[in-house]
């Protein structure tokens, strides 16, 4: 067993018996200091400056990191609680902006559209742990049904269950017929998405609704998707004025606005009303970008899930019509990827978790250097950038005042950032929820 892990079991007894075999649990924190922690590591990546410092001691009190120096600690009045992480190199937890944590990409894609409500939260609370222990340690859940998510992410900020900390959309907005109704069921059903509306006044009220019941995101669905039924991927469906409704709500009550967009049009008519993200971001043209850098709007590009999708989609019952999308946005979504990276354009880490499976987020690294970024900016996109976005000051960085939520990999992910697949040490709000 991990020599650390035995010292925080001596120490604190009544909260770790039961885990004495296990270096990985999967239901509840590994452990929480009763005294100051003490982390010791080969090194940190300062995400500002994108580089490793080596050699490096971070304190910590409560939920909070209140020094980081590269200074040899002295551990002789023994009033901290040590965690040894030689060999490892530390980040500051990871944060992917696009995820559906009710969905499971292994499941029948038809069938599990019939999930009922219970079951699609039961979904999210494994997916949430998941999440938690590849490292992420802050989402933005962009969709789901009946609220589901915005209960969990509140069992997790009451300690019931592990996860990340999560921002949470509600339901999404979309139009009649659009990507995020419901297209799928027989027209005798009279079925629609709780997140459909249709004009301006009706957007912000569903806008208000989702606040009403504990959105702390706002998503809109201005174009068609890939995986839905009968839309366009490239076609605008929400109009300029039923977007800027949605901002003005938003950013009223103090939200940010996600803009699900892959088509040119409606990703231009989103930046022009103000949206704080485009998700998908697929067919890019020159002056779209250039309106992005202009607007300070982050684009979020979900450019891994491709190969899981070709690969698995059909064996997991995904329909003829959505695969064929999906080849449709594939290379473009990527081309778009790597003009917007050469421009300059603020980009933020997001995977569309649920179209792969989750935990699997830290794949999607080494696609972001293989399409045009750097290893640092990769690592950017999921800390200080993704940080600014939600406009969270106290996280995204290994820096005295901010939120310990921290994890470490062996090596240096600067030469190596596949090794953000594997990650080995997970700290969130101060404790310990995984050590290898």
């Amino acid at each position: 067993m991990n020599n650390i892990i035995a010292g925080v079991i001596k120490k604190a007894p009544s909260k770790m018996a039961l885990l004495i075999s296990c270096s990985l649990i999967s239901s509840a924190a590994l452990a929480q200091a009763d005294k100051p922690t003490l982390l010791i590591a080969d090194g940190y990546i300062d995400v500002a400056q994108g580089k490793t410092i080596k050699n490096v001691a971070v304190y910590i009190e409560g939920n909070t990191i209140t020094r980081v120096t590269t200074e040899k600690p002295s551990l002789a009045s023994g009033s901290f609680q040590v965690v040894d992480l030689s060999g490892k190199t530390l980040l500051p937890g990871v944060m992917d902006m696009h995820v559906h944590l009710t969905g499971d990409a292994e499941d029948n894609f038809l069938a599990s559209r019939e999930y009922s409500i219970p079951r699609q939260t039961v979904k999210a609370v494994k997916n949430a742990e998941k999440t938690l222990l590849a490292g992420f340690t802050s989402v933005r859940n962009l969709g789901a049904s009946g609220y589901s998510v915005i209960g969990v992410r509140d069992g997790i900020n009451a300690g019931e269950i592990a996860g990340p900390r999560i921002w949470a959309v509600g339901h999404s907005v979309s139009i009649t017929g659009g990507h995020c109704d419901d297209n799928f069921s027989a027209p005798e059903k009279a079925i629609k998405a709780k997140g459909v509306a249709d004009g301006p006044w009706a957007v912000r009220a569903k806008v208000r609704e989702n606040i009403k019941y504990g959105a702390n995101a706002i998503k809109v669905c201005a174009t068609g998707g890939v995986f839905s039924k009968g839309t366009k991927v490239g076609i605008q469906q929400l109009t300029f004025d039923e977007i800027k409704s949605a901002v003005d709500e938003a950013h009223m009550r103090g939200l940010t606005v996600a803009s699900h967009a892959h088509g040119t049009d409606g990703i231009k008519a989103s930046i022009k009303a103000g949206v704080d993200s485009i998700e998908h971001c697929s067919f890019m043209d020159k002056e779209a970008i250039e309106m992005a850098i202009t607007s300070g709007t982050y684009l979020s590009c979900d450019i891994y899930n491709t190969e899981y999708t070709l690969a698995f989609g059909e064996a997991n019952g995904v329909p003829e019509e959505n695969i064929n999308k999906e080849k449709q946005v594939s290379k473009a979504q990527r081309d778009s990827f790597t003009r917007a990276v050469k421009a300059g354009a603020k980009m933020v880490f997001g995977s569309d978790a649920a179209i792969y499976p989750h935990g699997d987020n830290g794949k999607q690294f080494s696609r972001m250097v293989k399409f045009g970024m750097s290893p640092a900016q990769a690592i950017q996109s999921a800390t200080i950038n993704s940080a600014a976005l939600l406009k969270q000051d106290n996280l995204g960085q290994i820096k005295s005042g901010f939120l310990a939520d921290i994890i470490a990999v062996d090596g240096d992910p600067l030469d190596n950032i596949s090794l953000l697949e594997n990650v080995t040490f997970v700290m969130k709000d101060g404790v310990i929820y995984k050590q290898q």
